[in-house]
């Protein structure tokens, strides 16, 4: 392999010929040979927004020459479009800042901002510290660049996919509304309900999942930016974080704001945390629905069976015929994931001592994962099962007549114990609540057959 010498304040040292990082990216990547786990890409593309933007913040303040913040400008947006992917190398588990990420992204930039430069003939050049880095540190860009992947993520990725479930299930609930069939507590019988009520619970609670995100996501569009090294703003124009908020803003189409205090904003990592937790109670809900649709269609001939879903591929090596609920399965091992993403997170998060947290890479990573995994299971599950849920009428039919809870239409009229006497003696008889009601002497026909009406108990009365 072909190498170019680079050096840093710690002396030179080679660096692959055909790569653009600089010297204090190949330490990072010779000192931390730990684990698989890459840098998010959204990390990367979050820097190169924040780097596009501090430049422009300093040239209008008179800082940086306005050549120089053509050439970061260019670089990033070269970064943006995912041209330089190969260019980032470095894991997550390095310092705890992610100070060597910073200077990865500010030393691509530089070399890809120099090459620019030289073609336009230019004898301006750049410098990762001193230009691509001005008026920033490690510690205020990294947890900024973690909360405009974040906020990215939530509302481009994770809520219109929230909202594609979100509107299938109310079909289903529509379509459903007048499917009488039996309700379920404790895994036992209960009261009857519709199969169009028992969607708008799982509807519901995507609604309500919906509107905790996008509510914890204004507190992560607080911006560290400006506060560098410990949130004193050392080395920083005063005007320089709002600057910065704007040009970010005017970019992505979101609203990011300074956040008023930096040294909260270095040390604390608690509107991730929030908003994390929001996520967390979306996979809660998630495993609940994803639990009930493969109870609801399980069989098919020796479980509940009240609800078909698509048959996508073979679910046995040895079984011919077997389909199971794989769409189900995923989706509830994504929120088992997310649970233990939410322990590392609020964990980590609070770890921050002094004037800084270090475990920001760990808590990028975790929540960028949820976002995606989240988002990911939800369009399939959508596409490969919840548009296809189906009622089985028959199964439906039979479970609701066969049910003793029908009795808890009888209270009004002969009181809780003599409908617990009813339902006890079918139970014991095998035989159907009418016929035991009439044999108790508790009822007539006519009048079990008037105050037993499964679709009228569906709601109040």
């Amino acid at each position: 392999m072909d190498y170019r010498v680079e050096k840093d304040t710690l002396g030179e040292i080679n660096v692959p010929a055909d790569k653009y990082w600089g010297a204090q990216t190949q330490r990072s990547k010779q000192n931390f040979p730990i684990g698989n786990e890459k840098m998010p890409t959204e990390i990367i593309k979050a820097f190169a927004i924040l780097k596009q933007s501090a430049a422009k913040a300093n040239s209008e303040l008179g800082l940086l020459d306005n050549k120089k913040a053509e050439a970061i400008e260019y670089a990033a947006g070269q970064i943006i479009e995912g041209k330089l992917h190969d260019h980032f190398p470095l894991v997550v588990w390095q310092t705890g800042s992610g100070t060597q990420s910073n200077m990865n992204v500010n030393e691509v930039i530089a070399f890809v901002g120099n090459k620019w430069l030289q073609e336009q003939g230019s004898d301006v050049v750049l410098h990762p510290n001193d230009d691509v880095n001005k008026s920033q540190s490690s510690n205020d860009t990294y947890p900024t660049a973690m909360h405009i992947a974040s906020v990215l993520e939530l509302e481009d990725t994770v809520v219109p996919a929230l909202i594609t479930l979100k509107n299938t299930l109310k079909e289903k609930m529509n379509a459903f509304k007048d499917i009488v069939k039996i309700g379920r507590t404790h895994l036992q019988d209960a009261t009857p309900l519709t199969l169009g009520q028992e969607i708008s619970g799982w509807h519901s609670m995507l609604v309500k999942s919906e509107a905790m995100i996008k509510e914890s996501t204004q507190h992560v569009k607080e911006l560290a930016i400006g506060g560098t090294a410990v949130g004193t703003g050392l080395n920083a124009h005063p005007e320089f974080s709002e600057r910065v908020c704007k040009a970010i803003s005017d970019f992505t189409g979101k609203t990011f704001i300074s956040s008023a205090n930096k040294f909260h904003a270095l040390t604390s990592h608690d509107e991730t945390v929030y908003a994390h937790g929001a996520l967390k109670a979306l996979a809660a809900d998630l495993m609940k629905i994803a639990n009930d649709v493969r109870w609801l269609a399980s069989g098919p001939r020796c479980g509940i069976g009240e609800i078909t879903i698509p048959a996508n591929e073979p679910g046995s090596s040895i079984m011919p015929g077997k389909v199971n609920p794989t769409q189900s399965e995923a989706v509830t091992m994504v929120a088992a994931q997310v649970m233990g993403n939410d322990a590392s997170i609020g964990f980590a998060a609070s770890q921050g001592n002094f004037e800084l947290n270090v475990f920001k890479p760990i808590i990028a990573y975790n929540f960028l994962q949820s976002c995606q995994l989240l988002a990911d299971s939800m369009l399939s599950f959508d596409e490969r099962c919840a548009q296809g849920i189906e009622p089985n009428h028959e199964q439906i039919e039979k479970n609701l007549n066969d049910s003793l809870m029908l009795v808890t239409a009888l209270n009004p009229h002969i009181g809780y114990e003599n409908a617990a006497k009813i339902a006890k003696q079918a139970f014991a008889d095998n035989a159907t609540l009418k016929e035991t009601a009439v044999k108790l002497d508790l009822l007539t026909a006519e009048e079990f057959d008037q105050y037993v009406d499964p679709k009228e108990m569906t709601h109040p009365k």
